[in-house]
């Protein structure tokens, strides 16, 4: 008689937040926030895959694109959940100095400071994608070109400096020290994750000795689209040179945004592979760059924030975890809303 291989794990992803982590699991997602007092607060929130709306959309490369829409609009609405939640008592105490924040609070209430957090967030990123894919191209234009004329390498230039960029703004802004914190509990995040693919106890002990570096990680991923945005591009110089003149750079920025989705395809569909992959020479070696990156993107995380993590994972997994939460309002805390979030495929945002 065959012997039957043991049931798959459901995969299960996440997120660090403002103290504190959301995991996502086959049917919910589950956030664990350490509020200012000591105390955990937890919400559960159910879930829906896109392709269970519509088969298309869990196709492969359809299905990374629509994923990772869904899980940045979902992940950007538990950041700043937490993080009102995170200063929450902290403003109490301390009302803000300034007047404009204070007349906006009197005439449209606190949640419009979440308004207002949210649609800074995306500008940010609007603007940061902007200069990601714009500054390159005018350096080599203005600087390449002009000094040293066409040497035929547009693609590796423009590309190596958008690792550049990339690799330095991460490191920059790991200089902070609220995203510090935010870091760590990326870091325990992903150690809660390892001690549960590998079968252990989620205790604080078995997840401290894990490593906080996982091969499928939103870190690793954007890194990937770097990667192969570089290929894609050399490809394109070689078979339409014309499309990568000084003077065509109005039809250069259109195609690099349309290459955008079929990229970010390629890039999830590798990060699965890596991730049912780890101990793959292959995947191994093609993941070494993104899993060196999250060495700035991640820190070790101490005993409280593993307990985050802890918590946040069992929830999203239906599993009990009273032995965390120290308080017995554990049943109002679970606040359950829809959410239209993917599950199954799951990467986590930083």
């Amino acid at each position: 008689m065959k012997k039957e291989n043991p049931p798959a794990k459901p995969a299960v992803g996440g997120e660090a937040l403002m103290e504190g982590i959301m995991m996502r699991g086959p049917t919910q997602a589950a956030t664990a926030i350490r509020l200012p007092n000591g105390k955990i607060e937890t919400k559960i929130i159910p879930i829906t895959l896109p392709k269970d709306r519509c088969k298309l959309l869990g196709w492969p490369l359809i299905r990374g694109p629509v994923n990772l829409v869904h899980s940045m609009a979902f992940g950007i609405k538990c950041l700043m959940e937490s993080a009102e939640k995170a200063v929450d008592g902290i403003m109490e105490e301390s009302p803000p100095e300034s007047k404009l924040d204070r007349w906006i609070e009197k005439h449209f209430g606190p949640k419009m400071m979440s308004v207002i957090g949210v649609i800074g967030t995306v500008l940010g990123i609007v603007l940061m994608l902007g200069l990601f894919l714009l500054l390159p191209t005018l350096l080599y234009d203005q600087i390449v070109l002009r000094f040293f004329g066409d040497i035929g390498w547009r693609a590796v230039f423009e590309g190596l400096f958008r690792i550049m960029l990339f690799v330095g703004y991460m490191w920059l802004t790991s200089l902070l020290k609220d995203i510090q914190r935010v870091f760590a509990y990326h870091g325990a995040e992903h150690k809660a994750i390892f001690a549960y693919e590998a079968g252990l106890d989620l205790t604080v002990e078995n997840v401290r000795k894990q490593s906080r570096l996982h091969p499928r990680c939103g870190t690793s991923f954007i890194f990937m689209v770097i990667l192969l945005s570089i290929l894609v591009s050399a490809l394109l110089s070689v078979l339409v040179p014309q499309l990568w003149a000084a003077d065509n750079l109005l039809i250069r920025m259109p195609i690099r945004l349309l290459m955008m989705p079929i990229l970010m395809a390629l890039g999830y569909e590798f990060i699965r592979l890596a991730g049912k992959h780890i101990n793959n020479p292959i995947t191994r070696a093609l993941s070494f760059p993104g899993k060196s990156m999250q060495r700035i993107t991640t820190k070790e995380p101490d005993d409280s924030m593993i307990e985050i993590g802890i918590v946040a994972l069992k929830l999203a997994l239906d599993m009990p975890c009273d032995e965390f939460l120290v308080t017995n309002d554990k049943e109002e805390n679970h606040d359950a809303t829809p959410s239209d979030e993917p599950s199954e495929e799951n990467t986590d945002t930083l």
